[in-house]
């Protein structure tokens, strides 16, 4: 359990402990860090997806404007 996990480490720790909670696997003692554990987890997932889908969205824009400028010298 790293505490900077890559998004495939977070996404698979996250499902893990919701497949705990689902079946009932955790204490109530426990439960509390979990949720906690739980949410630090679901703001990596969503920072990354963010960040890439930026990084995405920027590329597709580059690609988009040397396709006009290419087009314009054809």
């Amino acid at each position: 359990m790293s505490d900077n996990p890559k998004y495939t480490e977070a996404f698979d720790e996250l499902q893990e402990i919701v497949s705990e909670i689902e079946l009932g696997e955790i204490s109530v003692d426990e439960l509390s860090e979990k949720v906690k554990r739980a949410s630090f987890l679901i703001n990596i997932c969503k920072t990354k997806l963010s960040t890439t889908e930026a990084d995405v969205n920027k590329i597709l824009k580059e690609l988009d404007s040397s396709g006009d400028t290419n087009d314009e010298n054809e």
